[in-house]
């Protein structure tokens, strides 16, 4: 049983320049270095929220080092999750064909979708007092052209219960998804999404890269706070025309060179139930 997205890891050869962007962009704070020998990775350890996030710098030839050869770019190199039992996690994982790591205390498993590794890192529970700018990571988003059979690897190796899923489709972004929730009534959960339009960024995106992760998503209470620290570059904002500039925005995109090679969308408090299965639950503004 998975409960929360707790962590996404970023592959990337500059970890202090990454580093710096995420502290000034959204106030994380480092939580500590150390190395991942079996990613043969340096790690740098950001806290953010109630998650962290991991910047793995290569420490010579590994998964990390070869992520970043194969995708020629810094990027989001996995995704993860808490379970209150990481080994049986495993367990059904490793039973649907995924190749399984132990390793720092964490289960490392990745699934073959499309011929791309994807990856992902279960962790036991843990409490953590909130640091920054955001509140909590709930979203990892995986791109992959077969939406179904993709859906599908994602269920049946975290032993996920679809009838928690719902569906979404942006006509904006030209794609349609899968919302793999993990829990009925809870936000967290790992989204799949097919490019419908081939003209539209990610429909260029997705025949240029193929299968693999595309971003993240958090909640934030501060988005007008993140949007002045980003300025007017790096930054997609959904505002209604009629809101004013004081209140929340429903939603932004912070892009990928903002924060050292990974798109990251931030939904204000209860937004993210309008296209998750509960739109009731949506907090309104006035305006």
């Amino acid at each position: 049983m998975l409960t929360e997205i707790d962590r996404v890891l970023l592959a990337t050869p500059d970890a202090a320049g990454a580093a710096a962007r995420w502290k000034a962009l959204l106030g994380a704070e480092e939580a500590g270095r150390d190395t991942l020998p079996g990613l043969a990775a340096r790690r740098t350890i950001l806290r953010l929220g109630t998650s962290e996030i991991e910047l793995l710098e290569p420490d010579g030839t590994g998964a990390v080092d070869d992520a970043l050869k194969r995708r020629g770019r810094a990027h989001l190199f996995a995704a993860g999750a808490t379970s209150p039992d990481p080994a049986a996690v495993a367990r059904t994982a490793k039973a649907q064909g995924a190749v399984h790591a132990r390793a720092d205390g964490r289960d490392y498993l990745t699934l073959t979708i499309e011929g791309a590794p994807i990856n992902f890192v279960i962790s036991p529970e843990v409490e953590r007092p909130q640091v920054g700018g955001i509140d909590f990571l709930y979203e990892a988003t995986v791109l992959a052209a077969d939406q179904a059979g993709a859906v599908a690897k994602i269920r049946d190796a975290f032993g996920l219960d679809e009838t928690c899923f719902t569906t979404i489709t942006s006509e904006t972004f030209g794609y349609t998804g899968v919302l793999t929730l993990f829990e009925k009534g809870r936000l967290h959960r790992f989204e799949v999404i097919t490019a419908t339009d081939p003209d539209k960024t990610l429909g260029r995106y997705q025949a240029r890269e193929g299968a693999g992760f595309y971003m993240a998503f958090a909640e934030s209470r501060d988005l007008g706070g993140i949007a002045r620290a980003a300025g007017e570059s790096g930054i997609t904002i959904d505002r209604p025309d009629a809101r004013p500039a004081h209140l929340n925005a429903d939603q932004l995109w912070l892009h990928p060179p903002s924060l050292g090679g990974m798109l990251l969308g931030v939904s204000r408090p209860t937004m993210a139930w309008q296209w998750s299965g509960h739109p009731e639950r949506v907090e309104r503004i006035d305006a």
